[in-house]
């Protein structure tokens, strides 16, 4: 079975060997299918609604285009499969895919899902999915279920966070072709490894954007994003546009067969609209690859907006599955690290908004962020552990410091083993970030290889930025921070995977093996039934805490935890907790004392 996704616009080759090729371009007067060798230009038929279309037997698969707008300017095809040259040189025609190898592949339940963010580019030295492909078994043996690849549309230069992508359809060519990225998803299934991938909906990357010459619609000039203009999806014109996203979403899951999608930063998607692009989005989706196999969405929303998360009035899964749960870090790291800057402000004191997370999934339901000046939030302690993805670390929360460290970095070992051990047994959809499983000491630095004028900006406004923290307002504290136009801070951000079994690493390694074996076999099936437990959650003085979740079948899993350095007394387990999952620094049998940075797990009635 064929993978091929059809779509009303881009390159298309049909049965009889002849190629049609479709563009939205109001703004053109003329528009020419421009073929690079020999080079030449096959004028296209305007369409009504600004659409322009050719159908020729001169480009058969393989062949180099572009689309040449009123006799003079060439661009690559916005819904270009395939860039060898980068943004701005020729699209590729790509023919059918071959018969995929894991059509069988039936997808894998909510309560499953173990997600593992990596960055294509510095997981490996070599940077490519042909790679990241080799790596499969040893992520697979690590317990993890999903990989969750950062965007891999094209974007400009040799590097990049994935972002700034301009053409959204076409895989990174950096690394690799359009059949590598569709035999690394083949063999994750192969690995009982679901894929997930990052996409982008809320703007543009600056560089290689050329849809402002032809198809100025595109954007709602009115609204900006801090990355630069909003996408039109509720304006004059917006038809074409959320046509544009909607099959973005249903060619990647269609065509690459991947599992799901992670939604970047949808509180800065504008659509005033009924349905919502979120909502459409998931309605195609449901109606399409999701009608046969486990499909799952996922969402990063600053506003908390609990409602997508919600099951359908008749019963149906919720539109998205899932939110990475911001809350959950900014809590935690200010417990282990005491940073109160920026928006960790809004979690001091911790403990108080740890205890809403694990107890109602989000910590600002409503409440007045500082940070913001404003509420935000929905309440969300109806919904199932399954909503709310939590994580220590994740590409943001690292890459976006200004020296880019690591947890390791910045808390104790003791502290980071402590919060290790109670994040990975929690009742909710656990992520880890590239290397976290060894406790890898390299940065995730940002980084951009962008073209002038775009780099020069990227890099000041890095510094303008950061000033604005204490930590760097001397200037010579400030020239610390690695410019992300260099070379060296993107290869200071690869890992080295021969670290990983040395000491202290390996430990590291087992430590996250163990815990999530436990996972697989004591949390997944609490999971499993869907329901939101009922929870509950006591402060025990300083850093320490226990939290209780009772499911269905009276079984009730239960923590105790001091996440702090000093010791809390009158703290003991009771023998009717039940069985201890694990335990880190509590002795066995536990005294009345908890000791600093200890953990232990206790699951009653399976």
């Amino acid at each position: 079975m064929t993978r091929a996704y059809r779509m009303p616009f881009g390159a298309e080759v049909r049965g009889d060997g002849r190629t049609r090729f479709r563009l939205w371009a109001p703004a053109a007067k003329q528009v020419d299918l421009w073929l690079e060798a020999p080079a030449r230009a096959i004028p296209m038929e305007r369409e009504p609604g600004g659409w322009a279309s050719v159908v020729t037997a001169e480009a058969p698969p393989g062949t180099r285009y572009r689309y040449r707008i009123d006799g003079h300017l060439l661009v690559p095809d916005p819904a270009s499969r395939h860039q060898p040259d980068d943004v701005h040189g020729p699209s590729e025609v790509i023919g059918p895919p071959a018969p995929a190898d894991d059509a069988d592949w039936p997808g894998l339940p909510a309560e499953r899902l173990v997600f593992y963010e990596l960055h294509v580019g510095t997981f490996t030295r070599e940077g490519t999915f042909a790679a990241v492909e080799a790596r499969l078994p040893d992520l697979a043996a690590l317990g993890v279920t999903a990989i969750e690849l950062m965007p891999v549309a094209e974007f400009p230069g040799r590097w990049g966070w994935g972002y700034d992508g301009v053409l959204p359809f076409a895989p990174e060519s950096r690394y690799g072709r359009p059949e590598d990225l569709r035999r690394l998803v083949a063999a994750a299934h192969a690995h009982g490894l679901a894929v997930f991938l990052d996409v982008v909906y809320n703007h543009f990357g600056p560089e290689g954007n050329y849809l402002h010459a032809y198809a100025p619609a595109f954007f709602d000039s009115p609204h900006r994003t801090p990355w630069g203009s909003a996408i039109n999806f509720d304006g004059p014109g917006c038809e074409g546009v959320r046509a544009f996203a909607r099959h973005n979403a249903l060619y990647w899951l269609e065509e690459f067969g991947f599992d799901g999608l992670r939604l970047d930063a949808v509180h800065a998607i504008v659509d005033r609209s009924h349905p919502h692009l979120l909502v459409e989005i998931a309605r195609a989706v449901a109606a399409g690859p999701g009608r046969t196999r486990a499909v799952h969405l996922v969402l990063e929303n600053d506003d908390n907006a609990a409602r997508y998360l919600l099951p359908s009035p008749d019963g149906s899964p919720p539109a998205y599955l899932a939110q990475w749960n911001d809350d959950f870090h900014h809590a935690v790291h200010v417990l282990l690290t005491g940073e109160r800057e920026g928006y960790y402000g809004d979690y001091d004191p911790p403990l108080p908004h740890l205890g809403r997370c694990l107890t109602e999934g989000f910590a600002y339901q409503g409440q007045h962020s500082r940070h913001r000046g404003r509420p935000r939030g929905e309440p969300s302690g109806h919904l199932p552990g399954t909503a709310f993805v939590t994580f220590l670390q994740n590409h943001d929360q690292v890459g976006n410091r200004a020296l880019g460290e690591r947890l390791v970095a910045l808390a104790p070992p003791d502290a980071v083993r402590a919060a290790t051990a109670f994040h990975l047994l929690l009742p909710r959809l656990p992520l880890l970030f590239m290397g976290e499983e060894w406790g890898a000491p390299e940065p995730f630095l940002y980084f951009s290889d962008l073209g002038p004028p775009f780099g020069a900006a990227v890099a000041e406004g890095r510094r303008q930025e950061f000033a604005r923290i204490a930590a760097f307002a001397e200037p010579a504290i400030g020239a610390r921070i690695p410019d992300p136009q260099a070379a060296t801070t993107r290869d200071a951000s690869v890992l080295d995977w021969q670290r990983r079994d040395r000491p202290p690493h390996r430990a590291w390694l087992e430590l996250h093996r163990e815990l999530l074996r436990i996972r697989r076999e004591a949390i997944v099936p609490l999971l499993a039934t869907g329901a939101a437990p009922r929870a509950s959650f006591r402060a025990l003085g300083g850093a320490a805490f226990e939290a209780s979740w009772a499911f269905p079948g009276d079984r009730v899993l239960r923590v105790l935890a001091n996440l702090g350095p000093g010791t809390v007394a009158g703290t003991a387990p009771r023998r009717e907790w039940g069985r201890r999952l694990f335990a880190l620094g509590v002795a066995d049998p536990p005294g009345t004392e908890l000791p600093p940075w200890s953990v232990a797990w206790f699951l009653r009635g399976a």
